[in-house]
């Protein structure tokens, strides 16, 4: 079971993308405070097509949506919106290299 819901409209993108932002050689991570009551934590992917054609893109967003699932619910900010762009260097990138950029971008914007 993941630890978080999913961003699926524009202007909730566009409103995260006021937030925080940590950029590692696979992504970048937005984290923005929604203002609001609940303490849901949602995420959303983004990969341009600039990364690669679709084949690409989509293993990229299913690494994405294993590390968010594995990460986000014990160490992700309680009430905000988390935002994973995809970059170039992130689909040949090792998983626990992956994963140690995740811990770093979250320790320095969840705090």
């Amino acid at each position: 079971m993941r630890g978080y819901s999913v961003i699926k409209k524009r202007p909730d993108f566009l409103a995260a993308n006021r937030g925080k932002r940590y950029a590692t050689p696979g992504f970048v991570l937005l984290v923005k405070d929604r203002q609001d009551e609940t303490t849901d934590i949602r995420l959303g992917i983004t990969i341009t097509k600039k990364v690669g054609n679709a084949v690409v893109r989509n293993r990229m967003r299913r690494r994405f949506r294993a590390l968010a699932q594995e990460m986000l619910g014990q160490n992700g900010k309680a009430g905000a919106d988390h935002i994973l762009i995809g970059r170039d260097g992130g689909i040949e990138r090792d998983f626990d290299a992956l994963r140690s950029d995740m811990a770093k971008a979250l320790g320095k914007l969840c705090v």
